[in-house]
């Protein structure tokens, strides 16, 4: 049980948040990491140190912009539990953050108070990744199908399943075909629109849902009818990560590439590669985020590193971040403004500032706490005591609250003139 309580003077304690959080009395969970089924051949989760990936040719582990964070620098909110597996995944949905994890549960927690709202989606798959549109959620399962769920006005099941892609409409449709037929393995075959394996990840943008999956393609659907329209052999490895945004779709892979998808002029149904990002050899990219209308484009590596990309304005990528950002593998990514916020195995969460010119990062702190690998983050608009609040899921099943605090430049630059 987790009691959550107001702070009434805000002025006599600037660095304090809003709410802080004392843990009564959680749930006793795991100690012991759950284990998450990769595709063969895959180097999604790798939780080995890897020494040999300090090369000299590459960024010192510690910048010189170092700095170590002070005790008061972040502020943990609340630990918050329930859940049966490892939390795998996190959501914003207006005022509730929706966390899923490897039980098949999802729960709804309402901000700012932290309640446990709702909790749906027993015995449907392990849940992989979700998003929102609407009021709809949109969530991926290891059982390599998506669902839909709605938003319901029945107290009984306020998240009502209305759907699963592909559709029995879709499915019907195209099955009589062979040639809607693809080989997926040796005598063994499967539609176009079904994903074959574990679907990892999904992004939303302008009317379509995207999906990544470890059978190496990436699926669009649309919104309004839910049906499949595209299925793109996109990589020679499991996807594990994608974003959408602007017309553009950016998929992170443990083939090690972060692939840059655009839309056919005047339709945005029909994709085709424009660019691709490289990372380090045999090192898996588990994961991708895209800052300023995708200018700038950063991937977390198994190795450790969270590597940057910045586009010029001839349109090509430069190479202009590359550090060792934990000493074992970055599993995710997040941000808020100039601060980029990086998960790891080796259960720490790095607050990242990135520079205002060329891309770089410099560390501005670590946040320790979980007591298994950190799965996912999700940093949230809601505004702190001038911060903002960071949500993290990891394999110790738990959900972890944070306050990030965010530098006010004017006030420093007047403190450094006087």
């Amino acid at each position: 049980m987790v009691l959550l309580r107001k702070i009434p003077d805000l002025e006599t304690n600037p660095k304090t948040p809003l709410l802080s959080a004392t843990v009564i009395n959680s749930s006793s969970s795991s100690n012991n990491s759950e284990s998450e089924q990769s595709p063969q051949n895959s180097t999604r989760f790798e939780f080995n140190e890897d020494n040999s990936t300090n090369k000299i040719d590459r960024i010192s582990v510690m910048p010189s912009t170092w700095k170590s964070p002070s005790s008061s620098s972040y502020k943990s909110l609340a630990i918050l539990s329930g859940h049966i597996g490892s939390v795998s995944c996190l959501a914003l949905c207006g005022e509730f953050v929706l966390s899923a994890s490897q039980g098949k549960d999802i729960i709804v927690w309402q901000q700012p108070d932290l309640k446990k709202f709702a909790k749906f989606g027993h015995g449907d798959g392990s849940v992989k990744a979700l998003v929102t549109v609407g009021n709809r959620v949109f969530t991926a399962h290891q059982d390599s199908r998506i669902r839909v769920w709605k938003v319901s006005r029945s107290s009984e099941n306020l998240f009502k399943l209305v759907s699963t892609l592909p559709t029995t409409k879709d499915y019907l449709g195209k099955f009589m075909k062979q040639s809607n037929y693809v080989q997926i393995r040796r005598n063994h075959k499967c539609l176009w629109i079904e994903h074959a394996d574990s679907i990892s990840c999904l992004a939303v943008s302008n009317g379509l849902v995207y999906s990544g999956s470890w059978d190496k393609t990436l699926k669009i659907w649309r919104v309004s009818d839910l049906k499949c329209l595209e299925s793109i052999k996109a990589h020679d490895d499991a996807i594990n990560g994608l974003v959408a945004e602007n017309g553009k779709v950016y998929s992170a892979s443990a083939d090690g590439k972060i692939k840059i998808w655009n839309t056919i002029q005047g339709t945005n149904t029909s994709h085709f590669l424009k660019r691709v990002l490289v990372g380090h050899k045999d090192v898996s990219l588990n994961s991708v985020i895209v800052c300023e209308n995708g200018k700038f484009v950063y991937g977390g590596g198994s190795d450790g590193y969270i590597i940057g990309w910045e586009e010029d304005n001839q349109g090509d990528w430069n190479l202009v971040c590359e550090v060792k950002a934990h000493n074992m593998s970055v599993l995710c990514l997040s941000f808020m403004g100039d601060y980029i916020c990086s998960g790891s195995a080796d259960k720490s969460i790095g607050i990242w500032k990135r520079e205002k010119t060329g891309g770089g990062i410099c560390n501005v702190g670590f946040m320790n706490g979980h007591e298994g690998p950190v799965k996912c983050l999700q940093a949230s608009l809601y505004s702190v005591g001038g911060g903002f609040l960071l949500y993290s899921g990891g394999l110790d099943r738990s959900l972890r609250v944070w306050w990030v605090p965010i530098e006010d430049e004017q006030k420093k630059k007047k403190l450094i003139d006087s």
